[in-house]
């Protein structure tokens, strides 16, 4: 069994409109995944999507409390660091930049070193309006997709790194 993500309250997906798991093992070991997610300004090598990261402290990558913005399938975000055990675990709480319905997420990732490389879990929940109309109703089970994609190409990246 694999840890799973530490829930705030708040965003606990027992009271969450929306949430998604995705997870996948890799064949390289958890430190080569470790850096490639704490790269988020070149989160975009592998995963083209996320080709607008910025962290306005110039710094290169996440760290605990590293505040930074992203632009997801079109919308601008504000992102904080809320949790980050190197090699380990890594999670953010997310706005969606001029919502006024005060809608959030949480999206976390837990690495567990395994036999053959790590497993790599990923969850995210989301509350308010602006979620329920963009993913509950205009594009059910995008969550779910976009997740997968990104953990398929991150796996993808990690084993190239190795190779």
């Amino acid at each position: 069994m694999y840890d799973r993500v530490i829930w705030p309250e708040r965003h606990d997906p027992k009271v969450s409109a929306i949430y998604a798991l995705n997870d996948i093992d890799v064949k390289a070991p958890a430190e080569v995944v470790w850096k490639l997610l704490i790269d988020a300004r070149d989160w975009y090598r592998y995963f083209p999507a996320e080709d607008q990261v910025e962290i306005p402290s110039g710094e290169q990558g996440l760290a605990m409390g590293t505040r930074y913005s992203r632009v997801t399938v079109g919308y601008p975000m504000s992102l904080v660091v809320t949790e980050f055990v190197e090699n380990r675990r890594l999670a953010w709480a997310t706005t969606v930049d001029g919502d006024t319905t005060g809608s959030t997420a949480y999206h976390g990732w837990v690495i567990t070193p395994t036999q053959d490389g790590c497993h790599v879990l990923t969850e995210e929940t989301q509350q308010g309006e602006w979620f329920l109309d963009m993913l509950g109703r205009r594009h059910p089970g995008g969550l779910y997709r976009y997740h997968q994609d990104w953990v398929e190409r991150l796996a993808g990246a990690a084993e190239a790194a190795i190779a």
